[in-house]
């Protein structure tokens, strides 16, 4: 089993080695498809503040640790020795990749699910790269766009269909897990993250709602925006920034909300260079001036 475990993670460092070098951050991941690292700060008695993201230098932070650089890898899988595999991080550049996981334990159609909603709103999936799992789902990687937060859902979009965007992760193709084993679809595996095509993209990102505050404002609203912020846990961080000040910016309280919403998330834990471009996302997806 030693010996069957070592080759599983030699294996699987090749296989992350070869996805950097595509541009794509990895991290390894153990037979259960979680990160193969513990926390160091899982002992820590009664942590106060933000949750550490990787600040304290030390590896164990989840999706945080990715990377691309390949001497940071294998240090990751030298800390990792019975990792068998690398889980690829979604919504970094170059790709900002969105992961469509068509999932089959359900007991739903995820494939024809999704080919119901391509006939509604009328966008087609392109070739792209396909993940074959070892419970007979698929993988789809897009690509996203460098202004837009897709956040990750689990059976939103339609009964058996997960997303994996920012703050999440695909198990890369070469993985080996308690179930079996990850792959490419044959075809596939020269090909780069294809564009998301618009319509599945207006899907994908928070809902917008309806402009029922035209008040400069910021008033009871926005303090109800600031409090989502502030009530985000680790993975939620950017995902809710960003869905709340597409809504200050739908609403006309945009300006006015800028400080407390940046305010809100470095409480939360995120750095000031995070919060801006996360709020100039928003502004811009909202066709508003950062």
């Amino acid at each position: 089993m030693v010996t069957i475990d070592r080759q599983a993670t030699t294996l699987a460092l090749a296989h992350a080695l070869s996805a950097a070098e595509r541009g794509l951050a990895v991290i390894p991941l153990s037979r259960t498809k979680l990160p193969a690292l513990r926390s160091p700060h899982r002992d820590d008695p009664g942590q106060v503040g933000p949750a550490c993201h990787g600040e304290c230098g030390r590896f164990g932070h989840g999706v945080y640790d990715a990377s691309t650089d390949p001497a940071r890898i294998r240090e990751l899988f030298a800390a990792a020795p019975r990792a068998t595999g690398y889980g690829i991080a979604c919504g970094l550049p170059p790709y900002h990749l969105i992961g469509i996981d068509l999932d089959t334990k359900s007991g739903t159609d995820s494939s024809a699910a999704l080919r119901e909603l391509a006939l509604r709103h009328l966008f087609t999936i392109p070739e792209t790269v396909v993940v074959l799992t070892p419970s007979g789902g698929r993988h789809l990687w897009l690509s996203g766009p460098p202004d837009g937060v897709v956040p990750n859902s689990a059976g939103r979009l339609a009964p058996g269909i997960d997303i994996r965007g920012a703050g999440g992760y695909l198990v890369g193709p070469g993985s080996r897990t308690e179930h079996g084993v990850y792959a490419t679809a044959p075809g596939t595996a020269h090909l780069a993250p294809a564009p998301c095509p618009q319509a599945l993209l207006r899907l994908l990102l928070p809902p917008p709602r309806p402009t029922h505050h035209p008040a400069p404002s910021a008033g009871r609203h926005g303090q109800g925006l600031v409090q989502f912020v502030l009530g985000a846990h680790e993975g939620q961080r950017n995902t809710r920034l960003f869905w709340a000040a597409c809504r200050a910016y739908e609403d006309g309280i945009g300006p006015a909300l800028v400080d407390p919403l940046m305010d809100a998330a470095l409480d939360t834990g995120l750095t000031e260079r995070e919060a801006r471009a996360t709020i100039a996302s928003a502004a811009r997806m909202t066709g508003h001036r950062p």
